[in-house]
């Protein structure tokens, strides 16, 4: 069985481009940038989120230890992009393919509009047959405002641009049942259940130079898959993991998709930091959204405007024991949301098109 996806995320760790010493692997860049040739041969869009900037910059100077961590990493990933986009450039060269630098920091994603715009430049991208190359600002993001790594943020491009699949490349073979150093632990080969604990067995132990650990990618794996999109977690260091992945010839962790979203609900399940307002409603409001009908969120089963917005705004709604139960786009501001709580047969506060329900 292979799987026929005609648009495709690919995510390259840090850990796999990356050299024991810290400098980067470029054989081993080399032999991926040839795989992705093949696949797009193949007549698949492909976009590729790429660390390794920071090895990439380590591998042109070197700085003293007196200066601050941060100052250090913005350093090294400010010179250090400019080599890792030539080093792409170079070796898509020659297999006579262009490919783009797409900088983005998390800020891009809060508001529809800056997202509309990058969704916009990526897709012109593609239909210009180029690989978009994207990775995180890091120059200008500060710790606070960082995605968790850039799994997150493939996550978010993967739901962005309604692709088919995200393959999450790492230096492990995917999921094991517990620390993938014993023998005892074994890949999970397939996830579809919504009930996983993977705390419970993902070894918490980061990888040496990424910010995300399993944990992380299984979390964002689930979400993603749950908006309709394939996650595939492999092995970036073997040989041919991409052909193998698509060709289902290589054992590795595949969430299976599950319902599809739309595009506005794809976009407000990566939102909750951009939250700004904060809704509480009752039980029984709580139970007519969680209902396989679909509903909107009126005034009527709203108890407490706890944080102010404005119209527009995504805003959090959570229950009576302060538990998120899902993310809306606000048709008007907090002020008149006071004004028409309890209120029965007044204008929806979230309109269902505009509700992204967790869970």
């Amino acid at each position: 069985m292979s799987f026929n996806y005609r648009r495709i995320i690919i995510k390259i760790g840090s850990n796999v481009i990356t050299r024991a010493d810290g400098l980067p692997d470029v054989e081993r860049i080399a032999h991926l940038v040839n795989q992705i040739a093949e696949i797009k041969k193949q007549g698949i869009e492909v976009i590729l989120v790429s660390s390794g900037a920071v090895a990439s910059g380590r591998s042109l100077i070197s700085v003293s230890e007196k200066y601050d961590a941060v100052a250090v990493r913005q350093l090294l990933a400010s010179i250090g992009q400019v080599k890792l986009i030539n080093t792409y450039a170079h070796l898509f060269e020659k297999f006579n393919i262009l490919c783009s630098q797409v900088l983005v920091t998390k800020e891009d994603f809060r508001d529809r509009l800056h997202y509309l715009n990058m969704r916009n430049c990526l897709e012109i991208l593609l239909q210009h047959q180029v690989i978009p190359v994207i990775n995180e600002n890091d120059v200008v993001s500060v710790t606070e405002l960082m995605f968790t790594d850039n799994d997150e943020l493939a996550g978010l491009i993967a739901s962005m641009l309604n692709a088919q699949a995200l393959i999450v490349l790492t230096n492990v073979d995917g999921i094991y049942t517990g620390d993938p150093k014993l023998e005892t632990s074994s890949v999970i080969t397939e996830v579809n259940d919504a009930g996983i604990d993977f705390a419970s067995f993902v070894s918490s132990g980061r990888s040496q130079f990424g910010r995300g650990g399993m944990i992380t990618k299984s979390t964002i794996a689930h979400k993603v898959a749950k908006l309709g999109i394939a996650v595939h977690i492999a092995n970036g260091t073997k040989e041919n993991i991409l052909t193998d992945v698509l060709a289902s010839k290589v054992i590795h962790t595949r969430f299976t998709p599950t319902k599809k979203a739309s595009g506005k609900k794809k976009w407000l399940a990566h939102s909750e930091n951009a939250a700004t307002g904060v809704v509480q409603v009752n039980e029984g409001a709580k139970t007519v959204l969680v209902s396989s009908k679909a509903s909107s969120l009126l005034p009527v089963g709203i108890i407490n405007i706890i944080s102010d917005f404005k119209k527009g705004e995504i805003i959090k709604i959570i229950d009576e024991h302060n538990k998120t139960i899902g993310l809306g786009l606000a048709e008007y501001g907090s002020d008149k949301a006071r004004e028409l709580t309890g209120k029965k047969n007044q204008k929806a506060l979230v309109h269902y098109d505009y509700l992204y329900l967790q869970g």
